[in-house]
């Protein structure tokens, strides 16, 4: 019925704690870096920063992702709670994490790409 804003507010729902969670991180190494090393962070130093940023916010949110995926294809019988209910009763905690690695990959070069 949804059609095209299928899973909507799920991909809010996890690009929110994405956020929350990647800037203040990037922001926070790239702090203490200059001041061990007493000088501002050089732009591949601010890279590195958010590729793992980004790779450790990828890796918490991953099973936000797995609940919008499975919405938009339309494997799902209800909403985000439904969704990750249903996902959990399939595999337990490791189903909500299924495809973390390449997600955490991926992620982790756009934000070395992104904050470089």
């Amino acid at each position: 019925p949804m059609g095209f804003y299928t899973g909507y507010f799920t991909t809010v729902m996890r690009e929110i704690p994405f956020a929350l969670i990647q800037f203040p991180l990037w922001e926070r190494m790239k702090k203490e870096i200059g001041d061990w090393q007493g000088c501002p962070t050089s732009p591949w130093q601010g890279a590195l920063c958010g590729s793992l940023a980004g790779s450790f916010s990828a890796a918490v949110t991953t099973p936000l992702d797995v609940a919008k995926t499975r919405q938009m294809l339309g494997q799902s019988s209800g909403g985000f709670a439904t969704t990750v209910s249903e996902v959990y009763g399939e595999g337990g905690a490791l189903a909500l994490f299924r495809g973390v690695g390449p997600r955490t990959f991926w992620i982790g070069l756009g934000g070395f790409v992104f904050f470089g």
